[in-house]
């Protein structure tokens, strides 16, 4: 089983807030000298509050946190740590004041029909998705649509679209290593079994000639998908929301797949129409 480090949140709770900031500063490879001079301070005020000898204000802890890219869920932590009350919401997505976020994500996703767009969490649970999406995962099992669907695992299963995937070990690859991004950046338990769990799928062997030469250079590693006899090759983008204010915003990000060459156009379309 893969292991990855614990969080720094993990490794300095209970001990205050400089305690956890050196532990951010450190995972980031960040001098204390550079951090000072990012959050306009002194190396000498740093390492005042990595030790405890100085108690950091409320906006020097939201400062050091921005600085060292600190996830919006992780920075509560740093101002209960500190003292203060956590400053970001956690507002669930079907809270009626996430309406009109909800909607304008809907009509994000529906607006590149044909062309699959999904919405997942932190987690790579989906929260929304259009009907390319739906198209895609057509004749999948019941088991793995039935909700929560978590992309990550619909995609590399053996029952899922795994065996669809024309270049698959390239397209896990690709995956796992998004994934490790986001344990380093959020060190969360739940996205460390998650991995755990698609990394121990078994990969088919591919046959000698399998994969396809492209018809067209490709611009970035594309997911070439089999469908309804039809091979489809798309490219992923993937968007965030900037400047979040509550945790479940900061945690979204919206996932296109774009057509990588004419052919994959073609077909979609057809399909819309």
């Amino acid at each position: 089983m893969t292991t990855h480090p614990v969080s720094p949140t993990d490794t300095a709770a209970g001990r205050g807030v400089g305690p956890l900031l050196r532990a951010w500063r450190e995972e980031r490879r960040v001098s204390q000298l550079e951090l000072a001079l990012r959050a306009d301070s002194s190396a000498r005020h740093i390492s005042f509050i990595e030790t405890g000898r100085s108690r950091p204000s409320e906006e020097m802890v939201l400062r050091l946190a921005e600085h060292l890219e600190v996830p919006v869920r992780e920075r509560n932590a740093l101002l209960l740590a500190a003292g203060y009350a956590p400053r970001f919401a956690e507002t669930p997505l079907d809270d009626p004041a996430m309406g009109p976020l909800r909607e304008g994500i809907e009509r994000l996703i529906q607006g590149f029909e044909p062309y699959p767009a999904l919405v997942v969490d932190a987690h790579y649970t989906v929260v929304a998705a259009n009907r390319g999406i739906a198209m895609i995962l057509d004749g999948l099992p019941e088991h793995l649509l039935t909700p929560p669907v978590n992309a990550v695992r619909i995609t590399l299963h053996p029952e899922g679209l795994a065996p669809r995937i024309r270049n698959l070990p390239e397209w896990r690859g690709h995956l796992l290593h998004q994934m490790e991004g986001q344990i380093a950046l959020r060190r969360s338990r739940a996205l460390r079994e998650l991995y755990d769990e698609v990394a121990a799928y078994p990969v088919p062997e591919r046959p000698p000639g399998a994969e396809p030469e492209p018809a067209v250079p490709y611009i970035a590693l594309p997911m070439l998908l089999e469908h309804d006899g039809h091979l489809l090759s798309f490219v992923s983008s993937i968007s965030t929301f900037n400047t979040p204010m509550d945790v479940t915003v900061a945690e979204l990000a919206i996932e296109t797949l774009l057509p990588a060459d004419p052919a994959t156009v073609k077909y979609l379309h057809s399909l819309l129409a």
